[in-house]
C-alpha cells in the first residue's frame, strides 16, 4: 500500500496540496511515483505564472510514461523545486517531502473540492 499522508489535500489526478498559511505545496503523491516507476524528467513551469485549478503546470516523465501534472488549486506559481532539475528520483525517494511547486492560493474554497487522506486512500484501491 502506497503511502498517504493525513492532513494533506488530494486530487483524483494524483497531485497532493500541502497547505501552510496562503501558500500551498502541490507535488505527486507517493502512489503516483509508485505507478510511473524511476522519474527521469520534471518539467517546471515559471514562477510568476497564474494557474487554474484544473490546469496542467508541468509534467513528470518516467521510464514507462511521460504524465502531466495538474494543479488542485487556483493560485501564482511563487517557487519551484528547482533540486528536481538535477535529481528527479527525489520524488521517488519520497514523494511528499519532494513538492514540485509552491503555489500562493487564490481560493482556499477550493480545497473543499479535494479528498482527505481516507478518501484518497479508498480512491487509490478502485
Amino acid at each position: 500500500m502506497s503511502k498517504v499522508i493525513e492532513g494533506l489535500y488530494y486530487a483524483e489526478s494524483h497531485e497532493f496540496v500541502k497547505v501552510e498559511g496562503d501558500f500551498g505545496y502541490i507535488g505527486i503523491t507517493d502512489f503516483a511515483q509508485s505507478e510511473l516507476g524511476n522519474i527521469v524528467y520534471v518539467d517546471l513551469p515559471d514562477t510568476e505564472e497564474e494557474i487554474e485549478a484544473g490546469e496542467d503546470f508541468g509534467a513528470v516523465e518516467s521510464v514507462k510514461a511521460a504524465s502531466d501534472l495538474s494543479s488542485p488549486v487556483s493560485g501564482t506559481i511563487v517557487e519551484t523545486n528547482e533540486a528536481l532539475e538535477d535529481s528527479p528520483e527525489l520524488i521517488n525517494k519520497d514523494a511528499f517531502e519532494n513538492w514540485i511547486i509552491k503555489v500562493q492560493l487564490s481560493n482556499k474554497a477550493e480545497l473543499e473540492n479535494l479528498m482527505d487522506a481516507k478518501a484518497y486512500e479508498e480512491f487509490c484501491k478502485k
